[in-house]
This record gives structure tokens, C-alpha cells and sequence, in this order.
């Protein structure tokens, strides 16, 4: 599995940023960038979920993409499974291959809705 420094890196670099611009670009300091991207921060394991919404913004990154690997859950996902609690009670005793399955149903449903790589 990626890790979250790992993929800022890899997004950074691939938008042809230095640390030092993308410091620039979300407010925080070129050393937080480096311990970020080297998984060396002093408190914690991940920044909040705020710079990381302002990391995905400046380099035009899926946020969640970045929280998930943050290992924090997206807004809008935990407000649905607010609202719908018996819904994910029961997508959680699903197996893979069960989830597999279902999301190919998903995708037939609302192929808008499937990420690209998985249709």
C-alpha cells in the first residue's frame, strides 16, 4: 500500500514542484513539506485534515486519495455513513469478493459514480 509522504512526493514531483513551491502554495513551511514527504513529523503520523485539503488542492490531487492514505475518512463518506449506518453495518461483514461484485453493480447503476480505474 502507498504511503501517504510517498504519494505527496510523487504528485509533487510529477507537477515539477520543489518542496519549497508547494510549501509556498499550501502555507506551511518547506521542513514540514520534508518531514511530510519523509514520515518524520513530530506530532503524529499525518497533518491535519485541513493542510491535507490544501496539499490536494495545490497539486490538483484527489483529496480522498490523501485522507484515506492519511488514514482519515472523507467528509462526505462519514456524513453517509451517518445517515446510513445500517447500510455500512452490512457492506462491512461483505468479503472482497461480495464487495467486488457489488461495486460492479454500483457501476452499472451510476458509471459516473465507479472511478475511472475501476470500470
Amino acid at each position: 500500500m502507498k504511503k501517504f509522504g510517498d504519494r505527496v512526493r510523487q504528485l509533487r514531483q510529477a507537477k515539477g514542484l520543489g518542496q519549497r513551491a508547494l510549501a509556498k502554495m499550501v502555507g506551511i513551511s518547506l521542513t514540514y513539506v520534508s518531514k511530510i514527504e519523509n514520515h518524520r513529523l513530530d506530532f503524529g503520523d499525518y497533518p491535519s485534515t485541513d493542510v491535507i485539503l490544501r496539499i490536494a488542492a495545490a497539486l490538483e490531487a484527489d483529496e480522498d486519495e490523501l485522507l484515506v492514505l492519511a488514514k482519515k475518512i472523507p467528509e462526505r463518506i462519514h456524513q453517509r455513513v451517518l445517515e446510513r449506518p445500517d447500510a455500512f453495518s452490512k457492506l462491512a461483514e461483505l468479503d472482497d469478493r461480495e464487495l467486488d461484485r457489488l461495486m460492479a453493480l454500483a457501476g452499472r447503476l451510476r458509471p459516473e459514480a465507479v472511478p475511472k480505474g475501476e470500470r
